[in-house]
Formats: C-alpha cells, structure tokens, sequence
C-alpha cells in the first residue's frame, strides 16, 4: 500500500498538487483486501492514517491491464477519481519499475475504459473520456434546457437559488459559477462544510452528486473548489475540474478553440483549474469530445503487510510494497497486522529495515 499524495520535486517545474489516495497492490485478486469498513478507519486523519479513499489495483477485466476500484472514506464506493487514476498509474509505475518511461496501459473502472499516460517529465496525462451531459444519465431529476442537458438550471438550495450545469464525468458532477443573482463567485469565502452537503444529498440527484464551486479568471483559467460525494472537502478533486471545464464551455466561460484570424490559426484551448491543493490542466478536444487531465503523482508512503501464522501463532512476513523505487529520501512504511486473515491493527514507522520511531498506531 503506499499514498499518492505531492509531487514534491515538480513543485518547482510545473505543478504541485496536494491530494491523498491509499492505494492496495491488489494485483493477485478481483475483490479488495481490505473491506470499507476497515477504509473508513485507514482514511480517519485524527486516528488512522489520514486519506480521502483507498484505491485498489485489481487485475484487468474486458481486454484491460487493470481494474481500479475506490473506497471513499465514508466506505462508499464510487464509480472513478480523476486524481485517484493518476496516483494509480504512478503506483503501477513503482511496481512494474517503469520509472524514467513514458508509459500508458488501459484501466477498467466503474466509469468506463481510462487510459493514463506517465509522460517523460514525472506528470500523469490521463483521457478521461467523453462528458456525459444528458440529464438522466448524470443523473439529475433536474429538467434538461439545452440538448438534453442542463446548462444554468435554477437550483434551490437551502432557500438561495443557484445557476447550475449538470455533467458526469462517470460520477455526478453539479458545477455552479454562483447564484442568481449574478454576483462573482468568491470561492474562498465559502463555507463549504456548511453548504456542501446540502447539494450533495439535495432531491435533484438521485445518486448523490459531487459539488464544484467556481471562480472564473480568464476563459483559459479557472479557481475551483470541491465537495465531493463520499468524501467531502478536499484539497484537488480530477474528475471535478473536468466537469468544471466542460460546464465553463457550455456557459460561454471558456472556450475550446482559439481563433487567429490574421494568419487563419486555430489552436487548441487548454485551461488551467486552480484548486487548493494546485493546479490541473484540462483539454475538452472538439475533435474527437475527449476530455484529457494532466498533473502529477508521488509516492510518500510504503507498506510492509505482515500476517500471524493460525498454526504456529508467529509473525511472518506476507508481502513488501516496493516503496523506496527510485525515492531519495526516507519515507515512512505504514506496516499491517494481520491475526487470522483479519486486519487488526496499523504502524506508521519512519525509515526502512532499521526504522525505529513509530509515528502512530491504530486498531482496526
């Protein structure tokens, strides 16, 4: 197991990111290792480990070299993370040693087919597929208003009335750049604990929703801030800053062609999403309808799993994360016990072989 969380050595070249996955070498096995009652205690940030969800790398299905599946840290499972999906691929890049390569494989996720790319300068390019847009397969109970979606719909929450469009980008996304009353959005400002989960659990999406609150710069650069389904607030949500590029486009913020029109030039429109943890860059292609994400991933935590034999009653070593691959600096190792096929407990210790400081312990 090991957390994608910064890109500690992009920060200065490109972007750094802030955002946390537990991911499971679950290569060996189609269902999870570990159950969402057991995510939920791993991901607590007072008491367990500290993440937004736990991912699993599974063993492909349908022709795939693998299969993503999510635990949220409320144990829900969700159908796809956009900043989940890179930490993926760069966790497949530590175990298949794939460092130094530009790299890209096929994952089957509840969303659908997703291929990242790991390009030659450490970032993670991933095509996210086509948005989805009509109404019922976001889903929303929200009247479609525009080719069957919903672009700038009125939605009541709370007794204030916002300006939303509705996307899925595999999972729900409702996108809003205010209220009705046409004020700038200052997303800062926010209280998102207090308004988030009323639009996450509001009648209008059946299955729950993901909430993107939006502050528009410049058709090329957005700031954003999101409420995600399951997990609440975090630092950087993918999948959310893709919905938030689409829905920008659909509402005549942003656009997907820039038009030079003294040398009759047409060049591709790429958007920076600023998020709290740091910045995504995102394509809507007219071309081809893909939406393609790009942003880093690093490893900062490993594991060593170790499991209690039945018969003889002793510790034995069940397996090792590669986590130092390619790693300057010490990193800690998060270390499982096992009693009985039953995960009963987790340390966080600082070093490798001869680490000696226990950061934390948590009963399972």
């Amino acid at each position: 197991m090991v957390i994608g969380m910064e890109d500690k050595k992009q920060q200065q070249k490109h972007m750094w990111l802030r955002f946390s996955r537990l991911r499971v070498d679950n290569r060996d096995s189609s269902e999870p290792k570990i159950t969402p009652e057991q995510a939920v205690k791993l991901c607590d940030r007072n008491f367990g480990i500290g993440a937004d969800g736990v991912i699993f790398a599974l063993p492909g299905v349908n022709g795939t070299d693998y299969t993503m599946r999510i635990f949220n840290s409320d144990g829900s499972e969700p159908e796809m993370c956009g900043n989940g999906v890179r930490c993926f691929a760069r966790f497949i890049a530590e175990l298949e040693n794939l460092h130094g390569k530009r790299q890209s494989f096929t994952v089957h996720t509840g969303a659908g087919l997703i291929v990242p790319e790991i390009q030659e300068d450490g970032l993670v390019k991933v095509d996210m597929g086509q948005p989805v847009l009509k109404a019922a397969n976001v889903p929303t109970k929200l009247a479609s208003n525009k080719n069957d979606a919903v672009v700038k719909s009125e939605l009541v929450v709370d007794g204030v009335t916002w300006n939303v469009t509705c996307v899925s980008m595999g999972n729900p996304h409702c996108v809003t750049f205010g209220t009705k009353r046409g004020e700038d959005l200052q997303v800062d400002a926010l209280n998102l604990a207090q308004i988030g989960p009323k639009f996450e659990h509001h009648d209008a999406f059946p299955a729950r929703t993901n909430t993107e609150f939006v502050q528009v710069y410049s058709p090329s650069h957005l700031k954003m801030r999101a409420w995600e389904r399951g997990s609440g607030a975090t630092l950087a949500c993918g999948t959310g800053a893709c919905a938030t590029v689409v829905a920008a486009v659909l509402e005549g913020r942003a656009t997907r062609l820039i038009f030079v029109c003294l040398t009759i030039v047409i060049v591709k429109q790429k958007c920076t999403v600023d998020l709290p943890g740091g910045p995504l860059e995102i394509e809507w292609r007219e071309e081809d309808n893909q939406v393609y994400m790009t942003g880093p991933a690093e490893v900062v935590l490993g594991a060593f799993v170790f499991e209690v034999d039945q018969q003889e009653r002793f510790i034995t070593k069940k397996s090792i994360v590669p986590a130092a691959c390619g790693i300057e600096d010490m990193i800690p190792l998060l270390v499982l016990l096992k009693v009985y096929g039953q995960l009963i407990s987790a340390v966080v210790v600082l070093g490798h072989e001869s680490c000696t400081r226990i950061l934390l312990r948590i009963n399972i």
